[in-house]
């Protein structure tokens, strides 16, 4: 998809787009976000919400809020960044809140229990259709195969704490990049 195929939305559509996205995102709000954004209302390009999620990513905070912040800012300045995030929030906020009343009444129910394990086993599905789909996109690099590998390596398999290996993953990664773009510039 190229630029010039993109949309920009207006203040409401802004809104409503991440309200809808905060109601229908049960168990991992980035699939459903990216299908909005990217396929369905065409307000980023695949690779600039890949490069949206690996911002938001290294942020503090949820990522889908990171999100919602840069891409409301991108449109709409600080009142947009204002209506994502509201938008995003509030419809969880007050289905979070009504089931956290619900679930201290039967919270010691196996029949829960179990719906809970299937419904986060759900979610890690979500999770992981997301991550092939970024995989699939991604410009493949030697060197950005290998950071993806190393954090892969580090976090799963080596148990090292997340915030570690982004200080020593995130320099070297912007340091590649950099030096992958000076070298596509001298061609």
């Amino acid at each position: 998809m190229n630029d010039t195929s993109l949309v920009t939305p207006n203040r409401r559509q802004l809104l409503q787009g991440f309200l809808k996205i905060g109601l229908i995102g049960f168990g991992g709000v980035l699939p459903h976000a990216r299908r909005m954004l990217v396929d369905d209302r065409r307000w980023l390009a695949n690779s600039e919400f890949t490069d949206l999620l690996g911002l938001g990513q290294c942020l503090p905070g949820p990522n889908i809020v990171n999100v919602a912040i840069v891409v409301g800012q991108r449109f709409h300045g600080w009142q947009g960044a204002c209506l994502a995030v509201a938008g995003l929030m509030f419809a969880p906020l007050v289905i979070v809140l009504s089931l956290a009343s619900v679930y201290s009444h039967f919270a010691d129910s196996a029949v829960l229990q179990r719906v809970l394990e299937g419904v986060a086993a759900a979610a890690a599905g979500l999770m992981l259709s997301m991550g092939l789909k970024i995989l699939a996109s991604m410009q493949k690099r030697t060197w950005s195969l290998a950071i993806m590998a190393a954090a892969l390596l580090a976090i799963v398999w080596l148990h090292l704490p997340l915030l570690g290996v982004l200080a020593v993953l995130a320099p070297i990664s912007i340091t590649c990049g950099w030096y992958s773009v000076r070298q596509e510039l001298a061609k």
